[in-house]
């Protein structure tokens, strides 16, 4: 789709992926991914990419909706600009921007062309790493359109502790499912304690088993390779009937 100009951020096309399962006239939710280079395939990603679109083919239909999933590229030289929400150095604050565009052109376009479900329970955004920061400010930013946030090793340091802060300020959502992760390995350890320091930050806003999943990976380190490795049971969660 596309390719879309984005005001403040360089135009793109996005990639869309469709799953098999189940009836092309029902709705289903649709997840919306940062990096789309990295999504699909191998090509454009630094470690191989995800192959989402694999591990969403996999997913039983008794006992999982298969998402739509949307890749969205980041912005090349730009990425840490439209995925940090707030300025950190020279870097960063343009993350409203692209979610504006998101909300208000892209998630209309997506549900003009497939059946979606109505509200936030129709949509939910994902990313790792700086995309996984993204996609949990996203996903409180606008919790009327985007109802969940898939987080794998997610950037919390960036422009810490402002995350930490944001989050504490806004109220849970009604609709809110979110899956978190990280790796031991990851910044030389120094990633996993912030990662568990935001469970327990939403734990005690009232997020129980079935809003939030948190899992340390002891082998994790901070690349598509886990990231592919991880990305099935983060789906289960976070797309279970």
């Amino acid at each position: 789709m596309g390719p879309f100009d984005i005001p403040q951020l360089t135009s793109r096309s996005v990639r869309m992926y469709e799953p098999a399962q189940g009836r092309r006239d029902a709705p289903r939710p649709v997840l919306f991914l940062f990096d789309g280079q990295n999504v699909f395939d191998d090509e454009g990603s630094f470690s191989t990419g995800w192959h989402i679109h694999e591990a969403v083919a996999r997913l039983s239909e008794r006992r999982y909706v298969a998402p739509l999933v949307v890749g969205i590229p980041h912005g090349g030289e730009k990425r840490m600009d439209e995925l940090g929400p707030w300025k950190f150095g020279p870097l960063g604050g343009l993350c409203d921007p692209l979610l504006d565009w998101m909300v208000g052109t892209l998630v209309p376009e997506v549900r003009k062309r497939f059946q979606i479900p109505e509200g936030p329970v129709g949509a939910a955004l994902g990313g790792s790493s700086m995309g996984g920061l993204a996609a949990l400010y996203g996903h409180l930013r606008n919790p009327e359109v985007f109802g969940g946030a898939l987080c794998l090793s997610p950037s919390f340091w960036f422009a810490y502790p402002e995350i930490f802060k944001f989050v504490s300020g806004r109220s849970k959502p009604w609709v809110s499912r979110i899956y978190l992760d990280c790796g031991a390995r990851e910044a030389g350890g120094r990633m996993l304690p912030v990662a568990r320091d935001m469970a327990k930050l939403l734990s005690s806003r009232g997020y129980g088993p079935d809003q939030l999943r948190f899992r340390a990976d002891p082998r994790g380190s901070h690349n598509e390779r886990h990231w592919r490795r991880r990305l099935p049971r983060a789906l289960r969660f976070m797309y279970q009937r």
